[in-house]
């Protein structure tokens, strides 16, 4: 055979596995279109497109189920949203290609839930459902369907719910079937998870299913421990990231199929489709480990309100502190308090004291100087540690520090649009971090004072310098990539950044909260309110005044979060922060967005947004010093949210569809905006 021939033979083969382009293919008996919203992160194309579902596809082609359509040329994956009998399209409609699986992972109360939050945060649906669903795992849907869990057999009991005030009206609630809304304080060394587990007891038992989310899966493991010695073996399911791509769509299906009405996880898991869903739980809504980092960059608390609004469902939002947010709920009446009286506080809580860095308060010992011990600070320690375990909790070094008044360490804050004033790199006169306008004659509006400090960026006390200032003490540390999650009963220092504190087994006996200004100097409208959040979880380990618990503030005492932290009143504080933003325009008081990215693609974005009516405009101003990337600020009066979230949705709608170059980070209320 010659080249030639071989070469005609090869060209007829192929032809002859080339697929034959057919007739038009019949369509489903019922139902025949099905809206498929495609995997496509452009906001122009953020909305279902119809297609045809042949007769072949007719019984797998499920609402929720997973499908691979034609779009744009190219093969894509989608979800259906639902099948109906017409189509508005008037031309001729693709088919679908083929249903990936016949399983509705995507039920449509989901759906539902990712359009709202989608819009709330100025993104798209596609966005938001990759955070809802978890990867497929072919070999996982192909196993047996587990058995639904059992019934409660447990009669609910209120447990630690009947030390507050209304604690025990709330769980009544709960069994009832009703939707009681709340925003838990806890009390000083309350077992919180053990808390939850008797309200999550007290839903289950009406017939309809619980919903915890946590910061982090160190809250997931204590979480998980309680809900099985209140409720059972196989009565809740956890869902964390660690768990690995197989066992989390395991867990992801059992819920989706009602074999499990009960959820415990982090921030992914609050999108799990809990069948009936009847009580969200979320726990240290302040934790900024609830803030997704990917667009659009929802909040864990937001999701779960907007789920108990549109289920009818009960929400519960708790933690040691109490966030702005939470004071709003309660301000607004959408949510009620719970909180133990002050006599309980008084007798639950540690003994607090403060203490400032004076030469005159160092301590005489060299090694506690050495770490700028002041000597009530290293007497307490000392004594504590006759007892048992301290707790030493320092700040995490590297924190961009905004300025202070050098008189009574209040933050400098811009005179017109109260932005953070910050030092640039060229030194002198300060600016403000948001609006970029200068600040030469700043005077501060609490004392007068004109004079600016620059607190030291970074945290020197650490755990070689503590163990020479106590010598034959262990030291243990955590925090980083070695956190440790219990500590025992015997004595020892136990150095910890904040969030990385390990529960002692019978309670810490003392503890140091060092270097406190240095945590309240942050450049972040939030910095006082995380402060003194992670100085409460940190209070709530040690045990109380009666037991010989007693916690050394190193700071000034005349710092409204350090009194907070003195009085146990988490609440007030919180009236108080949400008071001071709503004299400065911040959140939650007002609706506030964020623009960062390339300056030419912010200004374009900008033009194109159609403001609503009292609308501000800060900045632009360059991020970390540079000119390559800027940040636009956006506020408007809490009412005009919606309006403005729609007017962004629109404007990226018209930069995608006209390719425009630069990517654009839309930030809706961030958490973190210094």
């Amino acid at each position: 055979m010659t080249e030639e021939d071989a070469g005609q033979l090869a060209l007829v083969r192929a032809r002859v596995r080339r697929p034959r382009s057919t007739s038009p293919q019949a369509p489903a008996p019922e139902f025949p279109v099905a809206r498929v919203l495609v995997d496509v992160p452009l906001a122009h194309l953020d909305r279902p497109f119809d297609y045809l579902v042949p007769e072949k596809l007719h019984e797998t082609c499920v609402p929720g189920c997973r499908v691979r359509v034609r779009f744009a040329g190219q093969d894509l994956d989608g979800y259906v949203l639902e099948r109906v009998a017409e189509s508005d399209h008037r031309g001729r409609l693709a088919p679908l290609r083929r249903v990936v699986s016949a399983e509705p992972v995507l039920s449509a109360e989901i759906a539902q839930l990712a359009r709202r939050v989608a819009d709330r945060y100025a993104g798209t649906l596609a966005d938001v459902l990759r955070l809802a669903v978890p990867p497929r795992h072919a070999r996982v849907e192909g196993e047996a369907a587990p058995e639904p869990a059992p019934p409660l057999e447990i009669t609910p009991a209120s447990g630690p719910w009947d030390s507050y005030d209304t604690g025990a009206a709330f769980l009544d609630a709960l069994r009832r079937g009703d939707a009681p809304r709340a925003v838990w304080t806890a009390l000083p060394g309350e077992d919180w998870p053990r808390a939850l587990a008797h309200a999550a007891a007290a839903t289950l038992a009406s017939g309809r299913g619980v919903l915890a989310v946590v910061p982090d899966h160190r809250d997931a493991s204590r979480l998980d421990t309680a809900f099985t010695e209140v409720l059972g073996p196989a009565q809740h399911v956890t869902l964390t990231a660690e768990l690995g791509p197989a066992e989390r769509y395991r867990r992801f299906l059992a819920v989706r199929r009602g074999a499990v009405r009960c959820v415990v996880g982090t921030r992914s898991a609050a999108f799990a489709p809990v069948a009936d869903l009847g009580l969200v739980l979320c726990w240290d809504d302040g934790d900024d480990l609830h803030a997704e980092p990917r667009a659009p960059y929802p909040h864990v608390r937001e999701v779960l309100l907007l789920r108990a609004h549109e289920v009818r469902g009960a929400a519960l939002v708790g933690g040691f502190a109490c966030t702005a947010e939470g004071a709003q709920l309660l301000a607004s009446g959408w949510a009620r308090p719970l909180t133990g009286s002050r006599a309980t506080v008084r007798a639950r809580g540690p003994r607090v004291q403060v203490t400032g860095e004076t030469e005159s308060e160092l301590a005489r010992d060299p090694a506690a100087r050495a770490v700028r011990l002041p000597h009530r600070a290293f007497e307490q320690a000392r004594a504590a540690l006759a007892l048992g375990p301290v707790l030493v909790q320092v700040p995490r070094a590297g924190y961009l520090p905004a300025l202070v008044c050098q008189s009574c360490r209040g933050p400098a804050r811009c005179g017109t649009c109260s932005g953070p004033l910050q030092l640039g790199p060229s030194g002198p006169p300060p600016a403000c971090g948001w609006c970029g306008r200068p600040a030469a004659a700043w005077r501060c509006p609490t004392c007068g004072g004109g004079r600016l400090r620059a607190p030291v960026v970074g945290a020197r006390r650490t755990a070689e310098e503590l163990g020479r200032a106590f010598p034959r003490v262990p030291v243990r540390t955590s925090g980083g990539n070695r956190v440790l999650d219990t500590v025992g009963a015997e004595p020892a220092l136990v150095v910890a950044t904040p969030g990385a504190e390990p529960v002692a087994e019978e309670g810490y006996a003392g503890a140091l909260l060092l270097d406190t200004w240095l945590a309240l100097a942050r450049a972040d409208l939030r910095s006082a309110e995380e402060t003194l959040r992670r100085w409460f979880n940190a209070a709530a380990l040690v045990r109380p005044a009666e037991r010989g618990g007693t916690i050394v503030v190193v700071g000034e005492p005349g710092i409204p979060a350090v009194q907070a932290l003195v009085r146990w009143s988490p609440a007030a504080q919180a009236e108080r922060e949400l008071a001071e933003r709503q004299a400065a325009g911040f959140p939650p008081a007002l609706r506030l967005v964020a623009l960062e990215g390339p300056p030419a693609a912010v200004h374009d974005l900008a033009a194109l947004v159609s403001l609503p009516e009292g609308a501000e405009v800060l900045g632009p101003v360059p991020l970390d010093g540079a000119d390559e990337t800027v940040r636009l600020v956006l506020r408007v009066p809490r009412p005009a949210g919606a309006q403005l979230s729609a007017a962004l949705k629109a404007a990226q709608g018209v930069r995608s569809a006209r390719k425009a170059p630069g990517a654009v980070r839309v930030q809706v209320d961030p958490v973190v905006l210094g």
